[in-house]
C-alpha cells in the first residue's frame, strides 16, 4: 500500500470508513465489522474514520474494541459539524480519487471483508488521462452536486 502524506501525518492511500459499521445502512454486525477492519490493517490500510454522528459513541468504542493492542498502527480521522447534504450524491471511485493527488485520501465505508479488499486494490489501479476525464464528467469532484456552503469551503 502507498502512503500519502497529510501536513505531518503519513497514512495509506486508501483508508477505511466506518459509518456503515454502526447501521447507518442496515443493521450492524459487530464481529464482521471487527474482521473487516482487521483486514483492512492487515491490508496496510492505517486510516481509519469514525465520527459520534455514526451512532453516537457506538462507532468510535467500536474501533477501540477493533484496534486494541494495535493503535499505534491506526490514524484516526473524525469530523464535526456536519452540513445537510442537499440535491445529487455522486459517488467516486476510489482510484479516480487518488488519482488526483498525493494529498487527497478516499475513505470509502463498507462492513464487509471483501468489499474492503476491493477497495484497498483501487491504489493499485492506474488510469489514464482519458479514463479521468470521463470519471470527471460523470461524476465532478465539485460542482452542482455540492451546495454553496459546501463550495465554499472548498477553497480555504
Amino acid at each position: 500500500m502507498r502512503t500519502a502524506h497529510l501536513g505531518e501525518l503519513s497514512v495509506s492511500r486508501i483508508g477505511l470508513g466506518a459509518m456503515s459499521m454502526s447501521g447507518s445502512y442496515g443493521a450492524p454486525d459487530e464481529a464482521e465489522s471487527i474482521r473487516t477492519i482487521h483486514r483492512a490493517l492487515e491490508l496496510g490500510v492505517t486510516l481509519l474514520d469514525t465520527a459520534e454522528a455514526y451512532g453516537p459513541f457506538h462507532n468510535e468504542e467500536l474501533i477501540g474494541r477493533a484496534i486494541k493492542g494495535r493503535r499505534d498502527q491506526v490514524v484516526l480521522a473524525t469530523k464535526f459539524g456536519f452540513i445537510s447534504h442537499t440535491g445529487r450524491e455522486a459517488g467516486r471511485l476510489a482510484a479516480g480519487v487518488v488519482a488526483e493527488g498525493d494529498d487527497i485520501v478516499p475513505i470509502p465505508g463498507t462492513k464487509h471483508v471483501s468489499r474492503v479488499e476491493e477497495n484497498v486494490a483501487a491504489d493499485d489501479v492506474r488510469l489514464t488521462g482519458e479514463q479521468l476525464a470521463k470519471l470527471t464528467r460523470v461524476s465532478p469532484p465539485a460542482g452542482e452536486h455540492h451546495n454553496e456552503a459546501q463550495m465554499r469551503m472548498l477553497d480555504r
